[in-house]
């Protein structure tokens, strides 16, 4: 047996089941919406991940999972045409409110999800996807970006299979399999014989930077799901035996860059 003969969508398929994680659904990005619309563009990922960009002979530009405009807003004056796409129609207020404030009139957005129809999306010259690729079938969504694409796409996908720190996950006593992270994409686009290039961004942890212990066990939630007592009881003990590690919520989050030409 080699590489060649995996069917590395079959695989990915099983491996995401197999993690038990489920999309959250378009209302609870909406109810986190306001919130992430009010905090600053920019910031280490937005800018690590703009400047990795090549531009050149591109007008317009696809932003896949787009969020309040990330990405999208901060090339907006760059190009003739952004199309900001999200299943959240929160994120989307977002986007347009944002694109006011800033004075931008080149901004679209569009209601739309990955397993939607895309047929009346519209081809761009660069299309962004980024950390919006957690898919169920993420072979038709790579197809869908490269239809969609007429240059290039930007893609980015966790590292690791976690987005929490590992050691505080064990401690919870949450015992689950990883979601598939980055080198599904890297062997999907491979079979396809597309050889994309590949860097990395590190950020802080998802749990970096809380005020106090109540905002702290909030966001652990959001990723884990409802605590109980006793893992809010040993999660509280994490936190005040390090001030430190608490502040920076752990090990660093890594995201996967993948830049390809479209087939």
């Amino acid at each position: 047996m080699t590489i060649d003969d995996i069917d590395f969508a079959t695989l990915y398929r099983q491996h995401m089941a197999q993690s038990e994680r489920r999309p959250k659904p378009a209302s609870d990005w909406d109810a986190r919406a306001e919130s992430l619309g009010r905090k600053p563009l920019g910031g280490a990922y937005a800018e690590t991940f703009i400047s990795r960009m090549d531009l050149t002979g591109s007008r317009s530009l696809l932003d896949v999972g787009c969020g309040p405009g990330t990405i999208a807003l901060l090339l907006a004056d760059r190009l003739e045409q952004v199309i900001g796409m999200d299943y959240s129609p929160g994120m989307l207020e977002q986007l347009e409110h944002n694109a006011k404030r800033l004075g931008l009139d080149n901004v679209t957005p569009l209601l739309r999800a990955w397993e939607d129809d895309w047929r009346d999306v519209p081809v761009c010259d660069i299309v962004v996807a980024s950390r919006s690729g957690m898919v169920a079938d993420l072979a038709d969504a790579l197809a869908k970006l490269n239809a969609h694409a007429r240059r290039r796409v930007y893609m980015t996908q966790l590292v690791g299979g976690d987005f929490l720190d590992a050691g505080l996950i064990a401690l919870l006593g949450r015992q689950r399999t990883s979601v598939p992270d980055y080198i599904y994409t890297v062997n999907l686009l491979h079979t396809q014989g597309i050889h994309p290039r590949l860097s990395y961004i590190e950020v802080p942890s998802r749990l970096a930077g809380t005020q106090d212990f109540d905002e702290f066990a909030q966001r652990v939630s959001w990723s884990l799901g409802e605590l109980n007592d006793d893992e809010t009881s040993r999660l509280r003990a994490w936190y005040n035996f390090d001030p430190q590690r608490a502040a920076e919520g752990g090990a660093p989050l890594r995201w996967a860059l993948i830049e390809w030409e479209p087939c």
